[in-house]
């Protein structure tokens, strides 16, 4: 189970006034267990087994058996959290033992759809176009250019067979199968696309990658009961919002979180926009960054260290070993001896704890102890981030499920097109 710290130096919180923030904070955190009724389109992920049950999940592996069997390349068309969480747990852990992961419908560069189209080239593949609003602009016109790419290579039957739609029940996405012949799944009407991980948003794609998606949802299941009982004190979910808010009551405006293990790569862009998308409203909330050690200490590290006080960290630490490379002399003057017999995980062990040493004397540092990189812990981090955001946005005061500003560009966009 994740675990929580806090490295703050300076002490800019203190027990007793957390302590009592976490009292306050109780009826936030009775309501997100319960649900509230002013949100119940948007709360289908709160109980994980409603959208990744047994028969939910018994079907998901059904149809990506089939991909698995007939296909070189799978084609996941979607934007934002229509892609986000499986892309994170695909770039991840996927061993390269299924079809190809081949992404589109996230941008409208004519350069990045080309390049997408070529590693297609010489491939058997298949296309799930995700669009709960079949009005979004990206997967819509990517899935139009490969269904000509379809019809191109494949009878009008066999491109069918290759075509699926995760949308919503009663959709144009919907009738477009029924007219078509392409598979529907459903995109669930009482989730939100950055919510979706445990449903056929998520999982679908997952599963087509050899990723274990029944201990994905075991890990979000049980992250489920651990926030739902015990004692308020010592709910996770609860105290990290609580700690969030008490640091931007204080003047923090950024949160970066981070790590030591490039495989979160792509987990950062589903967290960025879980909690942008989320609390960036009515002229309030955190922006979350990210960055990505060793490397960025490179770069944005001197910010972090010496910049304007404008930020808190949060880190991602994952305690299990996954590899072993030990570094040995190879008899050359090139003055890195002091590395002979080292593990690369001690050393990226010791880098971690020295940057949380040096950043915690200048700005607050949280913790979050990872067990092991796998897909069950995949699913606690889904979930736990998840409940904790919507937590944090009622603290906050905003409506952490609806995104009013993501359709302000759209009109005009819409305009300069003919629409």
């Amino acid at each position: 189970m994740l675990k929580l710290s806090i490295r703050d130096q300076r002490a800019l919180v203190g027990e007793a006034e957390l302590t009592a923030a976490i009292r306050d904070g109780v009826p936030a955190l009775q309501l997100a267990q319960a649900g509230e009724e002013r949100y119940a389109d948007s709360q289908g992920w709160l109980n994980v087994d409603e959208w990744a049950g047994e028969e939910i999940l018994a079907n998901i592996e059904r149809i990506a058996s089939h991909i698995r069997e007939t296909c070189d390349a799978f084609v996941l068309i979607g934007v934002g959290g229509s892609n986000n969480a499986a892309r994170a747990v695909i770039e991840a852990l996927a061993d390269g033992s299924g079809p190809e992961i081949v992404y589109a419908g996230n941008t409208l560069s004519a350069n990045a759809m080309n390049r997408m189209l070529k590693k297609l080239e010489g491939k058997h593949f298949a296309i799930d176009c995700i669009a709960k609003n079949f009005e979004t602009l990206e997967p819509g016109a990517s899935f139009r250019v490969l269904r000509r790419e379809l019809a191109a290579r494949y009878s009008p039957e066999e491109a069918a067979s290759r075509i699926i739609c995760t949308g919503t029940y009663g959709s144009s996405l919907e009738e477009l199968c029924k007219t078509e012949g392409y598979t529907f799944v459903p995109f669930p009407t009482n989730v939100g696309g950055r919510y979706t991980a445990m449903t056929y948003v998520g999982l679908l794609p997952m599963a087509v990658a050899g990723i274990d998606i029944r201990a994905l949802v075991r890990g979000a299941s049980d992250m489920e009961t651990a926030l739902h009982t015990g004692a308020p004190e010592d709910n996770l979910a609860l105290r990290y919002a609580v700690l969030r808010n008490l640091y931007y009551q204080r003047g923090y405006k950024l949160e970066l979180l981070a790590s030591f293990e490039p495989q979160f790569r792509w987990f950062y862009k589903w967290w960025v926009q879980l909690f942008a998308e989320s609390e960036g409203k009515d002229g309030k909330g955190l922006f979350p960054v990210t960055a990505e050690f060793s490397e960025e200490l490179h770069a944005v590290g001197q910010y972090i260290q010496d910049g304007a006080p404008l930020m808190f960290e949060t880190f991602l630490d994952v305690e299990a070993r996954q590899d072993s490379l030990v570094v040995m002399p190879d008899g050359k003057a090139d003055y890195f001896d002091y590395l002979n017999g080292k593990d690369f995980y001690d050393i990226n062990k010791a880098a971690f704890s020295a940057t949380v040493t040096a950043h915690s004397e200048k700005l607050p540092c949280l913790i979050f102890d990872v067990p092991a990189l796998d897909a069950y812990n995949f699913g606690q981090l889904f979930y736990f981030f998840q409940f904790a955001c919507y937590i944090s946005g009622s603290l906050l005061g905003i409506d952490p499920f609806n995104q009013p500003g993501v359709e302000a560009y759209k009109g005009w966009m819409f305009k300069a097109l003919g629409k």
